[in-house]
């Protein structure tokens, strides 16, 4: 007898999964298609993001020979040492990048010209490996 009532009550959720599977089908369908669209998003994103950083890097002002060596120049008055100072001043603050512009302005920098520094070396110090390792020296005080 309960071999029987077993059976049955496997019939029961075999049919109860039947039931069901149009709506886990639909609920598949739906995720997928979230999983595309959040994809687009993605792809679209990181098309922005690299037009951004060629943009910036078409309007950053380096004067650079062919060795990339005028990647050491000041960017709008503010060269790699000052920035690399203004950059480790910011341990004073528990690293509160908003302190930034007030340290720059202790060192005759105005708001404008530090947020063209700022984007200026981060880009150099991402696209040219020299740049990165002189930067680090500096921060570190080697």
């Amino acid at each position: 007898m309960g071999m029987f009532k077993d059976l049955k009550k496997g019939v029961k959720d075999l049919k109860t999964t039947v039931a069901a599977a149009p709506a886990m089908l639909d609920q598949a369908q739906m995720m997928q298609a979230n999983a595309k669209a959040m994809q687009a998003t993605m792809e679209q994103q990181m098309f922005t993001a690299t037009a951004v950083q060629q943009q910036m890097a078409a309007s950053a002002p380096v004067v650079a020979g062919a060795d990339g060596s005028g990647d050491l120049e000041p960017i709008a008055g503010v060269s790699l040492e000052t920035y690399a100072e203004v950059s480790r001043g910011l341990a004073a603050f528990d690293y509160d990048q908003s302190k930034a512009v007030e340290i720059a302005a202790q060192r005759g920098i105005d708001a404008a010209a530090w947020q063209q520094a700022l984007d200026g070396w981060n880009l150099r110090i991402t696209a040219n490996r020299a740049v990165a390792q002189r930067f680090n020296r500096l921060y570190m005080g080697r």
